[in-house]
């Protein structure tokens, strides 16, 4: 476990830069950008995931191959990802492949032409994408889900869009997406490994230091007027699949360290969760139970999910509301909220082993909130969470009234 404070730097041009030193002959190095499919307009819908598709299709001087070979070649991997709200590209590779991976992954933002033909074929891997999304209702759940609790807004719609809409994407749609929504003042470099910072600035200087400045001007439109619903679509499917949830904190609302915890008491990673011993291990229920806290920018959202046999559906969600009313209902016992304290670090403070992830998580972290907590002072505000705040979340997100459901029958 690493626990070190984190060098920074801003380039002229706005772009910031955040980097962990590490004595692994591993380096990983990505560029995150504040934009993701809620900032297309309603034409656009699955253009900024097709972007990230086709970002690696060639550039002013390299092919496709040669972008793909640059650093798979040498041993590393390249790859790419689009949420709501970010699009990230990003590699793994040795140390000594720094300069080589800076210099690509300027190349493929910057320079990416796009050809028309690469274009054609591309949209044929991601309707197969979407097809394959489609076959599997255990997923396409979420994202009707979400369809449901957001009504409307822009960030209802799914990252990968419609057959239909992609393939009325073409070049200038993508350049006109790109010039509105990837600003320099709203990229972010991490960087976790090997390599002395001030080497580290010179190189990224050199690859990122010459894009012309651009400013985020647009503001997303917020998300207003929830409506819970609740919604039963007739599959044909072996299992049931359910969905239940509420909007929740957006990333910056102090009571989101609180929620991050109640997630992980009530459905979170390890099996000695509340839900996973209700429905699986004590009833033998479901195979898959979770709940999930995803934090946004303006807004949260806060869900359950199941698969269970359709004779124990009723069962199922009676037992998770049973589980929602013990935790409005009944404050945590000093004992209980310790152990759920020690739990949610120790799961923390493994993860951060993983440091594609760190590089990951610390570069979203200084995108969102301009600095990167040490882990000392993420377990400092983990440990200051009280029964009273757990409960006083979970009264407001757990309440009956306010939650949605989606179910597959």
């Amino acid at each position: 476990m690493v626990d070190t404070d984190y060098l920074i730097h801003t380039l002229h041009n706005g772009i910031r830069i955040i980097h962990q030193q590490t004595d692994s002959p591993v380096g990983h190095l990505g560029v995150l950008i504040n934009t993701g499919s809620r900032d297309e307009m309603e034409d656009e819908h699955g253009l900024a995931h097709f972007i990230e598709h086709s970002v690696f299709k060639g550039t002013k001087k390299r092919k496709s191959f040669h972008v793909l070979s640059r650093i798979e070649g040498v041993g590393g991997e390249l790859n790419a990802y689009t949420t709501k709200e970010e699009t990230v590209l990003y590699a793994t590779f040795l140390s000594e492949h720094y300069e080589r991976t800076a210099e690509l992954l300027s190349d493929i933002l910057f320079n990416s032409t796009y050809p028309e033909k690469e274009l054609n074929l591309e949209k044929e891997v991601v309707v197969e994408e979407i097809n394959s999304y489609y076959d599997s209702p255990s997923e396409l759940i979420f994202d009707e889900f979400e369809e449901q609790v957001f009504d409307g807004h822009p960030i209802a719609r799914n990252i990968l869009g419609t057959k239909e809409k992609l393939r009325s994407f073409n070049r200038d749609m993508i350049f006109n997406f790109i010039a509105n929504n990837y600003h320099t003042d709203q990229m972010v470099i991490s960087s976790v490994g090997n390599i002395d910072f001030a080497a580290l600035l010179k190189m990224l200087e050199k690859y990122f230091g010459e894009v012309e400045q651009s400013l985020r001007q647009l503001k997303r439109e917020q998300f207003v007027n929830y409506q819970p619903q609740s919604k039963t679509v007739v599959k044909d499917t072996f299992q049931a699949h359910c969905v239940m949830g509420n909007l929740a904190f957006d990333f910056k609302n102090p009571k989101r360290i609180a929620m991050v915890l109640l997630n992980n008491v009530l459905g979170g990673q390890a099996l000695n969760s509340r839900l996973n011993l209700a429905m699986r291990e004590r009833r033998g229920m479901a195979y898959n139970v979770e709940s999930a806290y995803t934090a946004y920018s303006d807004t949260g959202l806060f869900n359950v999910y199941f698969g269970t046999d359709k004779e124990n559906l009723n069962k199922a969600v009676a037992l998770v509301h049973k589980e929602f009313d013990l935790l409005r209902d009944k404050k945590m016992g000093a004992v209980q909220l310790s152990r759920a304290k020690k739990q949610l670090i120790g799961q923390i403070a493994i993860s951060t082993e993983s440091r594609e992830d760190m590089m990951l998580t610390i570069g979203k972290s200084f995108m969102l909130f301009d600095k990167v907590d040490p882990l000392r002072v993420i377990f400092k505000k983990i440990e200051a969470i009280s029964a009273e705040d757990i409960q006083e979340v979970a009264n407001i997100i757990l309440d009956k009234n306010q939650m949605s459901t989606l179910i597959y029958k």
